[in-house]
């Protein structure tokens, strides 16, 4: 076992809009097909930006910035990857037969246990409330936006715009401040 604490870390989850109700439809073959093309992509960006992918669970993508090694820009770097996997989704959207892809994407930033746990399947994962609110974001966000929590949204430079979204009830949290991301 393999535990370490990081102060500040940011923690991204993108979720497929409607994937599991789509796939029910879809042949098995069009269904790993579509999830290689879209992970594979979210998988060079989070390489470019210098991110680290978490894991995939479904049709969820969860990735993190400042860990294993800390960084002092981690937000921006995560902030940046979102704009970008949204930008990709929208993209394979365009393509023919694929008009009904959007992307979810929810961000929250701050302290988190990281650690790899396993005996025979080793998996390096993230807990705490801030992956627990990344989650909150993705998962009452609405489709095709980037959802951020209100110290995202204060810690976020002048290269991002934020929106307000207002006060939305999440589960486990109660009643939250939330911002949409975009560019300036």
């Amino acid at each position: 076992m393999i535990a370490e604490h990081y102060d500040a870390v940011s923690v991204l989850f993108a979720d497929i809009v409607g994937f599991t109700a789509r796939s029910a439809v879809m042949a098995a073959a069009d269904v790993v097909k579509l999830l290689d093309q879209v992970f594979s992509a979210f998988d060079r960006i989070a390489d470019a930006e210098g991110v680290e992918k978490i894991k995939t669970i479904g049709d969820a993508y969860m990735l993190a910035g400042g860990l294993p090694k800390p960084r002092p820009d981690h937000l921006a770097a995560v902030a940046r990857t979102a704009l970008a996997l949204r930008d990709e989704v929208a993209r394979i959207a365009a393509q023919p037969g694929q008009d009904w892809l959007a992307v979810r994407i929810g961000i929250d930033s701050g302290p988190v246990v990281a650690g790899v746990i396993g005996r025979r399947k080793f998996i390096y994962d993230l807990w705490g409330d801030t992956v627990n609110t990344a989650s909150r974001m993705e998962s009452h966000g609405p489709p095709g936006e980037i959802q951020v929590t209100g110290r995202v949204a204060a810690a976020l430079g002048p290269e991002f715009a934020v929106r307000p979204r207002g006060t939305i009830e999440v589960k486990g949290k109660g009643p939250m401040q939330t911002f949409l991301l975009d560019r300036p």
